[in-house]
């Protein structure tokens, strides 16, 4: 069995239900809407354990899952293509690829706008700042507008990782560490 089914099996399904929501928000000109909406869940997949532990739950009835998540998407104000989506979902038991319908619906959002994504490690986490100029620095480079979705891991020691569709840079002081640690094992 190939273990990269079941992912490829979620990111399909994701994609699905994603493209269904992004071109039902698109003909009623309501992406702005359904971009906001989309950072209010994952800010809310993230800050709630109990959120995150229904979505993945295989032991809540489908019934109590879409009634659940119906009451969610009232109470955060959730656009009705997105609400009826979720519940879609809640009901052929597909909660559990919320997350890369997130990332899905953002992808397909900034592409519509003409914006890429750049996911961002450092060691530390970027300024106001910083984050504006790395932007500015990209856009030169990739010719359109750059999000940065940043992340920290201290273990970098310092520098960035930055990854922008299929390229990636490694600035980080642990990828500088390990190449010379390879280079000494080469001489010795």
């Amino acid at each position: 069995m190939d273990v990269s089914e079941p992912a490829s099996i979620t990111s399909r399904n994701a994609a699905r239900y994603a493209t269904a929501i992004f071109e039902i928000s698109k003909d009623d000109k309501s992406l702005a809407k359904l971009e906001s909406n989309v950072t209010d869940l994952a800010t809310a997949l993230d800050d709630s354990d109990e959120f995150a532990e229904l979505i993945a739950s295989p032991v809540v009835p489908r019934s109590e899952q879409k009634a659940a998540i119906t009451a969610i998407a009232d109470k955060m104000g959730l656009e009705p293509v997105l609400k009826n989506g979720l519940g879609l979902m809640a009901e052929k038991r597909r909660l559990f690829v919320l997350p890369q319908l997130i990332v899905k619906l953002r992808e397909m959002i900034a592409e519509d706008k003409g914006e890429v994504t750049a996911d961002v490690t450092s060691a530390k986490a970027l300024t106001k700042t910083q984050s504006e100029k790395l932007a500015k620095t990209l856009k030169a480079s990739v010719g359109k507008d750059v999000n940065i979705n940043a992340t920290v891991d201290e273990s970098l020691i310092g520098g960035l990782i930055v990854k922008v569709g299929s390229k990636m840079i490694d600035t980080s002081i642990r990828s500088r560490l390990n190449s010379l640690q390879n280079a000494m094992k080469e001489v010795g």
